[in-house]
């Protein structure tokens, strides 16, 4: 059976600090798994989350 691609698709968003920033609380990359809807959101998103690894809340981006 083939399968179909559908409108909504499973993306990973990722900490923009945590890569750059040698100062945080402890090694790692804090990711999220979400949904976005691919036909509405055609860029990438950026959303502000809770990251456990700088210890406070930063912008994370999509990754590919």
């Amino acid at each position: 059976m083939a399968s179909k691609k559908g409108v909504r698709i499973i993306i990973t968003l990722e900490c923009t600090e945590c890569r750059t920033n040698p100062d945080k609380r402890s090694p790692g990359v804090s990711r999220y798994t979400t949904m976005k809807n691919r036909r509405n959101t055609t860029g990438r998103m950026e959303i502000k989350k809770f990251c456990t690894h700088c210890n406070k809340h930063t912008v994370h981006k999509e990754t590919k």
